[in-house]
């Protein structure tokens, strides 16, 4: 039985003129799935994660689907001059979710954040997990991460994808950009390795060492 389709590309593409960014590309993620996308700077997993985000509107094809989905670009999504709680609160009054202390209590103890420092002073670690904090307001089905791990130390990463990877188990699906190949074997379903803005591999995490070392090379 096929697991429910919680959002879909359908021939996404972007150009910046001459210059094509991201081929055409089709990716449907399904419920209780993790896909990662993997692929050097530049490969085109940044653009195709903001525009299944809605943040960018692809040149050609559409995102299909309705679900909430939370998204955590690679920089910060916050106000530097406001504190943790203070961004967790206002983006929550943003969302519509009418207990916005609440929420935001419940997840500065979830990702253990110092609660009233200015975002701005926080480590890149904190930051970053804020930003991870951030995109789970409103309680989204389809997450979309950025590298969220990339400034964290070990403790840290272990801490998010335990997090993380509760929405993979409640049947949401997960889709993020890395570089990191512990991360893909770990935590991902199926693979997609970009090269270009194009697509050169798509299948189980075992099956993909080849198409990314190539790429890689």
């Amino acid at each position: 039985m096929t697991a429910e389709t919680l959002l879909q590309a359908v021939g996404v593409a972007r150009r910046y003129g001459e210059i094509e960014a991201l081929a055409p590309v089709d990716l449907a993620l399904h419920a209780g799935e993790t896909v990662a996308l993997v692929g050097p700077n530049g490969a085109g997993k940044s653009t195709l994660l903001s525009i299944l985000a809605g943040a960018l509107a692809p040149s050609a094809g559409r995102v299909e689907g309705r679900v909430r989905t939370g998204w955590v670009p690679q920089r910060p999504a916050h106000y530097a001059r406001l504190t943790s709680r203070e961004n967790l609160e206002l983006f929550a009054r943003l969302e519509g979710i009418a207990d916005s202390e609440g929420a935001a209590a419940s997840l500065l103890d979830r990702f253990s954040l110092p609660p009233d420092q200015p975002s701005g002073d926080l480590s890149v670690g904190n930051r970053q997990r804020l930003n991870v904090a951030l995109s789970l307001l409103g309680e989204p089905r389809v997450l979309l991460l950025d590298e969220p791990t990339a400034s964290l130390d070990p403790g840290q990463r272990r801490r998010v994808w335990e997090v993380v990877n509760g929405l993979h188990g409640a049947g949401g699906a997960i889709c993020f950009a890395t570089q990191n190949v512990e991360e893909v074997g770990q935590h991902s379903d199926r693979v997609l390795v970009l090269q270009a803005g194009r697509v050169v591999y798509t299948g189980e995490p075992g099956g993909y060492a080849e198409a990314a070392e190539e790429v890689f090379s």
